[in-house]
């Protein structure tokens, strides 16, 4: 939030220091949004230490794909009605909306990759998620303006976009995040080489798998996504072990963190640690550059009344309705389910997907209302969710905290009966 008011501050309605007007800045502002999207999406599969065949990765599967469509849904009829947009731009809208954000859910996100709690790992996972399963709605929405290629009924969109994205994107990710993290580890262990620079590791891997990814037409941002999972799987092959923070005894600065990085108990644990270290920074700088942007540009957004009631059925009926929906027959508890509704926080995957559209050649009128719309998505989700994340989330590990607590001592009643 103070990110936000300082942008508003610097912006054209302040002191005019920076004004970057979304029609002529679009390109700079989609290549910062990417790069501090895919540094995000690295860093959150980095925080997942699950396997995938785990059961909890069921919730945030059904979230980030069932859960999303229903939102891309929903918002196409408020937009046909609402704003009397054509189909395209309200499937459009749907698609820039639709996805939560990875980068400012750091607050509801896992902490560590051993935390099993469903409300973090779930919406970690659907923020992980959802930024690349939503770009096949963005394609459609632009395709059904005619700004992009959907092939003859639509053939192209559905073998490509959709079905090759996500499952291309993920191949990609998961061989080279493996490989590259095997390959560092067995460097190190075997012959006390690649020792340090974790920080370009972690840049080279980002670049490597979406690069890779885009030149192959997938998805991008599943690869690099796909890639921090593999990455942080390597670790276990290093026996589990947390790498302690000093070396063996006798061994001070340079060698000891030198003995540490290539033990073959710790060096995949060493590398982890350093990686998630730096990417965190990167993290909190991307999120810094992006959010001011996006208060200095809120005086190009003409918010109205037909707005604001789409950001209220947005956050207050849209997003609960279709985790609802998405959630069914699933074994979650009430306090998860009412805040992983709440907490579908908008952020810098929209400011993205909005950009994109934009240089894809979305403009007039059509444009105007879609950067309003967007500009005040984000700007009221950074404020309500900013206001409310720490007050629920306490009131949440409270509740945990008891519930922890009434469990053991309710199987010692059981044994004892």
């Amino acid at each position: 939030m103070l990110y936000l008011a300082v942008g508003y501050g610097l912006g054209s309605a302040g002191w005019g220091l920076m004004a970057p007007d979304p029609h002529h800045a679009s390109a700079i502002l989609e290549r910062v949004a990417e790069v501090a999207l895919l540094i995000s999406l690295f860093s959150v599969g980095l925080k997942l230490g699950l396997p995938l065949s785990s059961h909890h990765w069921r919730l945030p599967l059904r979230l980030a794909f069932i859960s999303m469509m229903l939102t891309v849904g929903f918002i196409t009829i408020v937009g046909v009605f609402l704003f009397d947009l054509p189909l395209g731009a309200a499937v459009l809208l749907g698609g820039i909306l639709a996805p939560t954000d990875p980068v400012l859910a750091s607050d509801v996100q896992v902490d560590e990759p051993c935390d099993r709690d469903r409300l973090r790992f779930s919406l970690t996972g659907e923020g992980g998620l959802n930024d690349g399963a939503a770009f096949p709605f963005v394609y459609l929405g632009l395709g059904l303006l005619g700004l992009h290629e959907l092939g003859s009924g639509g053939w192209r969109w559905l073998g490509v976009d959709v079905l090759w994205a996500m499952l291309g994107g993920f191949l990609i990710g998961g061989v080279l995040g493996a490989l590259i993290g095997k390959l560092v580890v067995y460097l190190r262990t075997r012959h006390q080489e690649a020792v340090g620079l974790d920080e370009f590791l972690a840049l080279g891997l980002v670049a490597l798998a979406f690069g890779v990814a885009q030149l192959a037409c997938a998805s991008g941002f599943l690869a690099v996504f796909a890639a921090g999972l593999a990455l942080q799987r390597v670790k276990e092959h290093s026996r589990r072990q947390k790498a302690p923070d000093k070396g063996p005894a006798g061994l001070q600065g340079k060698e000891a963190h030198l003995a540490v990085a290539t033990h073959p108990n710790h060096a995949g644990a060493y590398m982890m640690q350093a990686v998630r270290g730096f990417n965190e920074q990167l993290e909190r700088i991307a999120e810094l550059v992006i959010v001011l942007a996006v208060g200095a540009m809120l005086p190009y957004a003409n918010v109205d009344w037909p707005t604001i009631i789409f950001l209220a059925l947005l956050f207050f009926v849209l997003r609960p309705l279709s985790v609802w929906l998405g959630l069914l027959g699933a074994s979650v508890s009430g306090d998860q389910r009412l805040l992983i509704a709440w907490f579908g926080i908008r952020g810098i995957g929209s400011i993205y997907y909005l950009m994109f559209a934009l240089n894809h050649g979305l403009n007039g009128p059509l444009a105007e209302l879609i950067i309003t719309v967007t500009l005040a998505a984000v700007s009221a989700s950074i404020i309500l969710h900013g206001v409310s994340v720490t007050p629920l989330m306490a009131i949440y590990g409270r509740r945990q905290a008891r519930k922890s607590q009434i469990a053991p001592a309710d199987n010692r009643r059981q044994e004892t009966r």
